[in-house]
């Protein structure tokens, strides 16, 4: 069922949402400095991966990297590989100093600094609460659903058990680049990271997929009416420049997040696994014919479906 975006309350929300995405490509093209800084931060110990953390949340620090050493223990399981990275959990104090240029000013942005260090937020924060409307402005179906995803048990609403979970999308662009994976297109880039993180929360930890799923559904069901751009070609285009400008861009990558669910209900774990290994083994250029067919063949048709029948209006 369509979700009305009432005044412009839903709006606001949803350029925030693009805003998020927009940033989390940018922010992987370039680098930061954080190793000139001198940061007076701890480091976890016992960890496959390195975790450095500001002083004060100890406690936030280990369970982010609990939920991620269990996706590491998952991912080495089925893919066979983990990456080597570094993720940097900030008070806002420390942020600055560590983020991407972009990503400055925008505190509690997750995203990857380069192909190996990531930040995220340690506090709950503006940004995180700009996404959430008024509540009991929602309809009553849509309002469970954001009660339940979330809700905290105060009565109030948070924002981090989505941004957390996009911790773990920008770990998987770590997974594909330090594993030598050929993505062939730009959107499958996003489109594989979205089935890891889709694929790890399914299996390991079904209680967080509202988390998971709310947000981008409810962009999707707002429709295409203001979009100039929504075929998946378009998208391969524009990429790089982001000519599809930052809203248009946000829904695409909403529509990549479903996409991600819908191949994992239609083929399981088996999917990423599947991909994985047709993703190192193809490193030749492919026409979308055989990009499709390969697809099809070597992992699933769920997964070839993306590219053949992308419902663009």
């Amino acid at each position: 069922m369509p979700i009305n975006f009432k005044h412009g309350k839903m709006k606001t929300l949803f350029n925030t949402l693009v805003f998020l995405f927009l940033c989390s490509l940018t922010a992987a093209q370039v680098s930061a400095t954080a190793e000139s800084v001198d940061l007076q931060l701890e480091r976890l110990e016992g960890t496959s991966q390195t975790y450095f953390y500001s002083p004060q949340h100890h406690s936030r620090a280990e369970a982010i990297a609990a939920f991620l050493e269990d996706a590491a223990r998952f991912f080495q399981q089925e893919l066979g590989f983990t990456p080597q990275t570094e993720l940097y959990i900030l008070a806002p104090e420390d942020w600055q100093q560590v983020a991407a240029p972009p990503l400055k000013e925008v505190y509690g942005f997750p995203h990857n600094i380069d192909d190996v260090r990531l930040a995220v937020a340690a506090e709950d924060n503006d940004f995180w609460r700009s996404f959430l409307p008024p509540v009991d402005g929602l309809a009553p179906e849509l309002a469970g659903r954001v009660r339940q995803a979330y809700g905290k048990a105060d009565g109030n609403f948070s924002m981090m058990p989505f941004f957390d979970l996009l911790a773990l999308h920008e770990l998987g662009h770590s997974y594909s680049s330090q594993a030598g994976l050929k993505m062939q297109r730009h959107w499958m880039g996003e489109l594989f990271v979205n089935l890891m993180l889709h694929t790890y929360i399914a299996e390991e930890r079904p209680e967080l997929l509202p988390a998971l799923e709310v947000f981008p559904g409810m962009v999707v069901a707002a429709g295409t009416e203001e979009f100039e751009f929504t075929m998946l070609a378009d998208l391969e285009r524009l990429y790089s420049s982001m000519g599809m400008g930052p809203k248009n861009y946000g829904w695409y990558q909403s529509k990549l997040h479903l996409a991600a669910g819908d191949i994992y209900k239609a083929a399981g774990k088996e999917a990423l696994t599947r991909l994985w290994a047709a993703l190192k083994a193809h490193q030749e250029e492919m026409t979308d014919e055989e990009l499709a067919a390969m697809l099809e063949r070597e992992v699933h048709p769920s997964v070839a479906e993306v590219l053949l029948q992308w419902e663009g209006e």
